[in-house]
């Protein structure tokens, strides 16, 4: 395994490592948004061909319900759609202090890759947990079904792991949680 101080990335590293997942490591300075991160992502040699991803973590409007939202990073969300499709009502941005109880991460790095954070979850809130165990329902854009290869930032803004297809998708596997591919439509004027 990379060599790395931060704890969040080890942690990252290590369940990849540990469950033969494949990746591409990438350091680079705190990138906060997706136009800080572009020129970067662009310059990486071991990035050529990447799709790379927007996340948003999410709540309802009792807080008792989590979503995180992928998407490619140059698309926008359309929320009216999205509350359609989650049928729960208004949703939220989660909380920093929801961000690191469910996800392990804070603003900035939401991932996928925080999804390690929402296994065998035995002291969580029963409220909190949907029929399969989870905190967190994973909602991804249905063109990322087939991107050849993704990043996201492993739970730290100072790097960004990429994933081939098929470990994405054994990645999400081995998560367990509900995972919904949805149409992402044009924000409504």
């Amino acid at each position: 395994m990379e060599e790395t101080n931060n704890e969040r990335i080890s942690a990252v590293l290590r369940f990849l490592e540990e469950h033969g997942l494949e990746y591409v490591i990438v350091h680079h300075p705190h990138l906060f948004t997706i136009e800080e991160a572009l020129p970067f992502w662009e310059a990486q040699e071991s990035l050529k061909g990447c799709t790379h991803c927007k996340n948003l973590f999410l709540r309802n409007h009792s807080g008792k319900r989590h979503y995180l939202v992928t998407m490619e990073c140059h698309k926008s969300l359309n929320f009216v759609q999205l509350q359609k499709i989650i049928r729960e009502g208004k949703l939220t941005f989660a909380s920093e202090e929801r961000m690191e109880r469910c996800l392990g991460l804070q603003p900035g790095s939401v991932s996928p890759l925080g999804l390690i954070h929402d296994m065998d979850l035995k002291d969580a809130n029963p409220r909190e947990l949907f029929e399969n165990g989870h905190r967190v329902k994973f909602f991804v854009d249905k063109d990322l079904k087939d991107a050849a290869m993704m990043s996201f930032h492993p739970c730290d803004n100072t790097a960004s792991v990429a994933l081939k297809n098929a470990e994405f998708h054994r990645f999400l596997e081995i998560w367990g949680g509900e995972v919904e591919w949805f149409e992402m439509l044009p924000e409504e004027e």
